[in-house]
């Protein structure tokens, strides 16, 4: 059976737009890939926390900071074939004053970090879906300015760049997939098919997965 590590924030995890809680099986991307790929060939493993970040730490709450987790659950879960980092939409917020660039550097850290510690496996790094224009405004989510909107438009060119640099596949999660109207941050069900299918086209397209 082969293993994907699926790390990422509150849309890896399945995070329902507008209500907190998480989507069923079936229903968040992760589920549908594994689904998609065959249950008895692959095991995907989701690792998703509302959240986290590439490499800053909330001080609200604890262990955010995904460099300080990802090693942890890399020896945890032993060498996995393919390891999937969808990051960077939390970093977006306004306490962090990152640039797209700095952020890109923070997923170049994660990179490493699976290079280092699990060192066998392939490296998917996905640039997550573009907040929804107003996502700051008061009833949505005012960790969030008018800035980070521009920021998060950005983070596919970057992310393109690091993945071209790092020899790594590289997917660009808003060209598929659009934030919720609800809450303007976060997949709807129609959101997470789409993103699940178009990992998995990929997949096929770069020969990770063959005939199944």
């Amino acid at each position: 059976m082969r293993q994907i590590l699926c790390f990422g924030d509150s849309n890896t995890y399945g995070y329902v737009p507008g209500t907190g809680k998480r989507y069923p099986w079936g229903v968040r991307w992760t589920s549908i890939l594994n689904e998609m790929l065959g249950m008895q060939k692959y095991r995907v493993i989701e690792e998703g926390l509302c959240g986290r970040t590439t490499v800053y730490e909330d001080v609200t709450r604890r262990n955010r900071d995904g460099s300080k987790v990802l090693p942890v659950v890399l020896e945890s879960q032993g060498n996995c074939d393919l390891v999937i980092i969808m990051l960077g939409t939390n970093d977006c917020k306004t306490s962090y004053r990152a640039s797209a660039e700095e952020i890109g550097e923070g997923m170049r850290k994660l990179i490493r970090q699976v290079r280092t510690y699990s060192g066998s496996s392939e490296i998917l790094i996905m640039a997550p879906i573009h907040l929804g224009d107003g996502v700051w405004e008061k009833g949505y989510d005012t960790e969030f300015g008018e800035k980070s909107l521009g920021v998060s438009w950005r983070l596919g060119e970057v992310y393109r760049n690091v993945a071209k640099q790092e020899g790594v596949f590289f997917l660009n999660a808003a060209d598929y997939a659009q934030p919720s109207a609800v809450d303007r941050e976060h997949l709807d069900p129609e959101g997470h098919r789409r993103l699940a299918e178009a990992v998995y086209e990929s997949l096929r397209n770069w020969g990770f997965v063959s005939d199944i």
